[in-house]
């Protein structure tokens, strides 16, 4: 029974004693061990499971701590009986015998954004062979040690005092501190601590944004392809979204763009084709902006990953009067999942901004923050970025090479840093049916059609993500790609394709 409820319980990244304990609290929180039972002896317990006795006794000392189990003298352990009054039993609404009517919730509701077009990844891609899939988190590429190290020093007694206090609107100021000094220069940007605001993330960062500035006559261009969540978010608050369309330099500046209360844009990289806004157009730009009021929403996409050398200063680092609202975000290179991000904009919309993330969400996990503080601090971010960098350069490599000797009728937009390319397939392919035949040959790709504002735009496009694949197979998985390429232009039929492409 023991190992059985180990088996079903216990997460494997967990010590054995960690296993041991979680599989008990779980078999007591979820009634399988009543209140008043008996556990086995730490000798019986360690003969079945095959572990040492100490890991067991340790185990039990901790839930007795805790509160789990009593000991008592000479006859063992026993699940604690108070548990019981401190769990209030929930009752089955379908056990009821009357019910009341259910609300139709379709009448209720102002907005539906899930009917919204948007990026979405299957939830078990690792587990495809070849997931050319943009911004998904690489372990072999994450500082574990780094990482656990900081994490360690956040949690020092001296420490804790800082971060576990309700912060209310207030930042880790050590974080601030050191954006401000060591990640904000690389952009050749200066800022003081109440120009900038910690994020959960840079979506959190453009959805108050969004919610603070744009009303329902709000003009807001958006590059065009762009970004679908800061085209989503911009839509919820104004149906003038206006889109603009893109070159090999970025954004094209020109006079659509006078006419715009607001202007989003991804010079850095642009957002999905990864082509960089050149130093003369970003002065241009804000020239034009300067002379329309306009203000700019700079997302600074992948500004970090450029295979070049030294990047292009941001726009931010070229205004001169508050017209930039400067967006980054800090887990982007480091893990998706830590969803930190950044706002550097004017002192003035700072505050406000700060009261409204206060409506939303408080502040950001303090904890967090002093350990990505402690990250930066001592030098565990640079090293990390210049790792990042090399490891993109040589996928980016891998993936022009793999695409120019396997699929040389498709057209790959230039790019020179980040994670991802931008190709165009040959015309009679529909990157729709491309992305649902080559899946079922384990190969995940983006189709591009979501990243355009109209709802019927050219269907072949893909977006082919490198940072999240090893480099080893990416050679393979763009001629397992090419091959079904290869089926849909000569239409063969799925069964036949599933034999001779997989």
């Amino acid at each position: 029974m023991w190992k059985q409820l180990l088996q079903h319980s216990a997460r494997e990244n967990l010590t054995l004693q960690g296993q041991i304990r979680e599989m008990l609290v779980s078999a007591i929180l979820d009634a399988q061990l009543k209140p008043g039972t008996p556990v086995p002896s730490s000798r019986e317990l360690a003969i079945e499971l095959g572990v040492g006795r100490i890991t067991v006794v340790l185990a039990y000392q901790q839930l007795v701590d805790d509160g789990y189990l009593v000991s008592r003298e000479r006859k063992g352990h026993f699940v604690c009986s108070a548990l019981l009054g401190e769990r209030v039993q929930a009752r089955n609404p379908a056990d009821s015998e009357q019910r009341a009517p259910s609300i139709t919730w379709a009448q209720r509701l102002h907005q539906r954004p899930s009917a919204q077009r948007s990026i979405v990844k299957p939830a078990n891609w690792q587990k495809s062979a070849y997931p050319f899939l943009y911004g998904q988190f690489d372990e072999s590429l994450f500082p574990t040690a780094a990482w656990r190290e900081c994490c360690l020093k956040a949690l020092s007694v001296l420490d804790i005092r800082d971060w576990a206090p309700d912060q209310i609107t207030r930042d880790d100021e050590s974080l601030v501190e050191q954006i401000c000094t060591r990640v904000l220069p690389r952009r050749g940007v200066w800022a003081t601590a109440d120009q900038l605001m910690i994020t959960v993330g840079a979506q959190h960062a453009l959805y108050m944004v969004a919610d603070l500035l744009m009303r329902e006559r709000t003009k807001v261009g958006i590059e065009d392809p762009c970004y679908p969540d800061a085209r989503n978010i911009f839509s919820r608050r104004t149906k003038q979204i206006v889109p603009l369309p893109v070159d090999d330099n970025g954004l094209i500046v020109d006079d659509r763009l006078r006419d715009l209360d607001y202007l989003y844009t991804t010079p850095s990289h642009q957002c999905p084709t990864g082509v960089t806004m050149p130093l003369h157009r970003r002065e241009e730009l804000l020239r034009l902006a300067d002379a329309s009021d306009l203000v700019i929403i700079e997302d600074d996409f992948e500004s970090e990953n450029n295979f070049a050398g030294n990047p292009i200063p941001a726009l931010k680092s070229l205004d001169r009067n508050d017209r930039v609202i400067y967006i980054g975000s800090l887990s982007k290179s480091m893990a998706p999942g830590l969803r930190v991000g950044y706002i550097v904009a004017a002192p003035e919309l700072i505050t406000e901004l700060r009261a409204l993330r206060r409506l939303m969400i408080r502040h950001p996990s303090s904890f967090i923050q002093r350990s990505l503080s402690l990250f930066i601090s001592l030098g565990y971010n640079d090293a990390h970025l210049k790792r990042l960098a090399q490891a993109q350069k040589e996928r980016g490599a891998l993936m022009l090479d793999a695409l120019a000797r396997h699929i040389p009728q498709c057209t790959v937009t230039p790019f020179n840093g980040g994670g991802s390319c931008w190709v165009q397939l040959p015309n009679n392919v529909s990157a729709t049916e491309l992305a649902e035949r080559a899946a079922e040959c384990g190969v995940l790709i983006e189709q591009g059609d979501i990243f355009f504002q109209a709802e019927h735009p050219a269907g072949n496009f893909v977006r082919l993500g490198f940072q999240s694949i090893n480099a080893r197979v990416i050679d393979k998985g763009i001629a397992t790609l090419a091959a079904v390429i290869d089926a849909l232009q000569k239409r063969c039929p799925p069964t036949l394709t599933s034999l001779k492409v997989c």
